[in-house]
C-alpha cells in the first residue's frame, strides 16, 4: 500500500492486505471518475465503469461496515455516481428503443444486457416461487426508471396475468418507461406508471401481492431504511418484499440491505452470487406472526427449509455489468440520428 494511501486512508478494522490493495484500486478508481465532467455515456465513462465493476466483482470477504470514516464516504459518493450513470445509460436505451419502430418491446434485444435481464428476472421468479401458494396478481415495483426491464420481463414471460404498477420519482423516467409499452396491446393493459415519491404512498400498497424494491431506491442504510419501515407500515401483511442488494466488494456499487434491518418483515431467504453477478436478492414477508424463519437457496436460486443464511453460487447467470455500455461511439450515433 502506498505511504499517501495510508496516510489518507487509515488502516479499516480487521483490514489484510489484499483488501486495502482493492479499497486503495477502487478509491483511485473513484477520483477519476469524480472528475468526469459528464457521466453520460461515453468512452471515458464506459471505461472508467468497466474497471471498477470489474474491480469489485471478485468474490472478498471485506466487510464495508468495518471500513474508515474516509473510504465510507467515498463509498457513499460512488453509490451515487454508479446511480446516476446507470439512470443515464437507461435513459439512452429507452430514448433509442422509444425510436426503433411500432412496438419497442419487439426490439429490447438492442440493449446489450438484455439476456443478463432475462436470466436474472428468471433467478428472482424461482426465487419468488419458491415462496408464494399461487401467482401474483397485482405487483409493484419502486424505482422502475426509464428502462423498466425487470417489470417488462417478469410480465411477457412469467406472470403473464399479472398487473404491474411502476413507482418513480422522475417524470421523464416514466414518461420513456411508458413510451416502451404504450404500442404494446397486452403490456400497455398491463403496466402502469405512477410519478411520485413512494413515501407518499400508503393505503395502495395493500393491494400487491408483492413489491420489488430497486437497488437505487435508497442510497444510504438511513434511506433504505426509512423506505422499508413504510414498506412495513403499509404493505398487507403476508405480502412479499424482494429487495436487491450487494455483498462483498460489490458494495461499493450499491447499497447493502441487512436482513436485520427488514423490521415487520419475516426473511425468507438471501441469495449471494460469487460469479459475476453484482447483486444479492432478497425475499421477505411481512409478518403474519412473530415467528421469523430463514431459508437458504441452492444453486439454483430456489428455497430449502433452514435455518441460516449462506452464500450461493450461481453459476449459470452470465457477468451482468449495468455500467458497460459497450459499443458507445455507435450507439450515440445512433441517438444523434434520431434526436
Amino acid at each position: 500500500m502506498s505511504v499517501i494511501f495510508e496516510r489518507l486512508y487509515p488502516h479499516s478494522v480487521d483490514m489484510g492486505c489484499e483488501e486495502e490493495t482493492l479499497v486503495q484500486k477502487i478509491c483511485e478508481i473513484y477520483h477519476q471518475i469524480s472528475k468526469l465532467e459528464s457521466l453520460k455515456p461515453s468512452k471515458d465513462v464506459n471505461t472508467l465503469f468497466t474497471q471498477l465493476v470489474l474491480t469489485c466483482i471478485p468474490e472478498s470477504s471485506i466487510d464495508v461496515d468495518k471500513l474508515c470514516e474516509n473510504v465510507q464516504d467515498i463509498r457513499s459518493k460512488l453509490i451515487r455516481l454508479c446511480g446516476e450513470a446507470e439512470g443515464l445509460l437507461e435513459s439512452h436505451y429507452s430514448t433509442i428503443l422509444g425510436f426503433s419502430g411500432d412496438n419497442p418491446i419487439h426490439h429490447l434485444n438492442i440493449f446489450p444486457y438484455y439476456n443478463n435481464y432475462l436470466k436474472l428476472s428468471q433467478l428472482e421468479f424461482n426465487i419468488l416461487t419458491g415462496h408464494c401458494t399461487h401467482l401474483p396478481t397485482q405487483v409493484a415495483f419502486v424505482g422502475s426508471g426509464p428502462l423498466p426491464l425487470t417489470s417488462i420481463v417478469l410480465a411477457s414471460l412469467h406472470l403473464r396475468t399479472a398487473t404491474f404498477h411502476n413507482y418513480d420519482i422522475d417524470p421523464s423516467a416514466n414518461s420513456l418507461a411508458h413510451r416502451l409499452v404504450s404500442s404494446d396491446s397486452d403490456l400497455s393493459n398491463r403496466m402502469f406508471f405512477h410519478t411520485t415519491d413512494i413515501m407518499t404512498v400508503s393505503s395502495s400498497l395493500r393491494d400487491y401481492d408483492v413489491v420489488f424494491l430497486a437497488a437505487l431506491v435508497g442510497m444510504d442504510k438511513q434511506e433504505k431504511t426509512r423506505i422499508i419501515d413504510h414498506l412495513a407500515k403499509h404493505m398487507a401483511p403476508g405480502s412479499l418484499l424482494m429487495l436487491r442488494s450487494a455483498h462483498g466488494a460489490r458494495a461499493f456499487l450499491y447499497p447493502v440491505v441487512d436482513p436485520d434491518d427488514l423490521h415487520g418483515f419475516e426473511v425468507l431467504s438471501v441469495f449471494h452470487p460469487t460469479d459475476e453477478v453484482i447483486n444479492s436478492v432478497v425475499i421477505a414477508r411481512k409478518y403474519t406472526n412473530n415467528k421469523p424463519i430463514v431459508h437458504s437457496l441452492d444453486q439454483q436460486g430456489l428455497a430449502v427449509a433452514g435455518s441460516i443464511i449462506f452464500p450461493s453460487k450461481c453459476s449459470e447467470i452470465e457477468a451482468f455489468n449495468p455500467l458497460n455500455h459497450g459499443n458507445m461511439i455507435e450507439e450515440l450515433a445512433v441517438e444523434e440520428q434520431l434526436s
